[in-house]
């Protein structure tokens, strides 16, 4: 499979010029810890194919992304003991946040009390709508 590679691109950089932030691979896809992280250990999970978000991916990189998914889940909780949980997300567009043109998956660890309120866990991106308790 032919592994096309974007100029400007920091997802393809890494690949090419900065090899030295890969924490693990496969054939398909790239660990790297996140440069601006949210917690301790925020890792991303990237497609060696330049490709623009989630829904690009074919079967193949969805299953290399997922086997790289839970080795560094399992990696780092062993690593730390401190992580409790942990998100799992994608932006997909501009009006989702995404600011990479490049897809990525973001693992976040999550510790308890590092959120005043955490239930609702991802669904906190639109604000006021992670509590839905409050809803009804």
């Amino acid at each position: 499979m032919s592994q096309a590679k974007q100029e400007n691109c920091l997802f393809c950089d890494v690949l090419e010029i900065d090899r030295d932030r890969i924490v693990e691979e496969n054939d398909l896809a790239f660990v790297v810890r996140d440069g601006f992280p949210v917690t301790q250990h925020h890792t991303l999970l990237i497609p060696k194919r330049h490709v623009l978000d989630y829904f690009g991916l074919n079967t193949a990189e969805v299953s290399a992304i997922h086997t790289l998914l839970h080795s560094q889940k399992k990696l780092l909780s062993e690593q730390d003991t401190t992580i409790s949980g942990y998100n799992i997300g994608m932006n997909c567009g501009k009006v989702a946040g995404q600011s990479v043109w490049h897809c990525h998956v973001h693992l976040i660890p999550r510790r308890q009390g590092d959120a005043p309120y955490p239930k609702g866990g991802v669904r906190h991106v639109i604000p006021y709508k992670g509590n839905y308790e409050d809803l009804k």
